[in-house]
């Protein structure tokens, strides 16, 4: 998608080789008109996969997943990093260990959001190594549901977590995959 990478470039800065802050029109400030174009993308790669539920987590996802959802027509369900007494009753639990804030959660979804029958994607702003995807899926796979893809808004594609869940023929869309990061050189896009 050459809207995002535009603005990748324009806005993004990266910190060293691993990490690329987007924070000014991605996951602090959000972009609204962009996550409307991210949104209808998703829609049109998705579009014959069913969809009734979106999954994320909180936080970085949760404004990228309500913009989609409205293009899908369905409600968005984000997985909690703790339990509050707002959510009443049976869980789904799981861990994940946050790359970026270098800690492991337990996440939650309620039990009356997610269940058989539901055709859940999965949207999320970032993907690097893999693990709170795999959380999710984990959450999908409990309750029964069928995970139809994971649609990423940035892809780290030198870090391990796309090939690896590519490679147990899961279905990942992302929107720009980059190659390779620096403070020096920027930010090289695959393809």
């Amino acid at each position: 998608m050459e809207m995002l990478k535009e603005r990748i470039r324009k806005d993004g800065v990266v910190k060293g080789t691993d990490v690329l802050k987007v924070d000014s029109f991605l996951n602090h400030q959000m972009d609204i008109t962009l996550f409307g174009e991210i949104g209808k993308e998703f829609q049109r790669r998705f579009a014959d996969s069913g969809v009734n539920k979106i999954l994320t987590i909180e936080a970085s996802g949760i404004g990228i997943a309500c913009i989609t959802a409205q293009y899908f027509n369905c409600p968005v369900i984000f997985a909690k990093k703790t339990q509050t007494k707002n959510i009443a009753g049976e869980v789904y639990t799981t861990q994940v260990e946050s790359f970026t804030h270098g800690r492991i959660y337990d996440v939650i979804v309620s039990k009356r959001f997610l269940g058989p029958g539901d055709r859940v994607l999965v949207i999320d702003d970032f993907l690097a190594n893999g693990a709170a995807l795999e959380g999710l899926f984990d959450l999908i796979h409990q309750a029964g549901a069928e995970l139809v893809g994971a649609g990423i808004v940035v892809e780290k594609a030198f870090q391990p977590g796309g090939a690896r869940l590519r490679e147990k023929g899961i279905r990942i869309e992302s929107l720009a995959r980059v190659k390779s990061m620096s403070e020096e050189t920027g930010v090289e896009f695959v393809d």
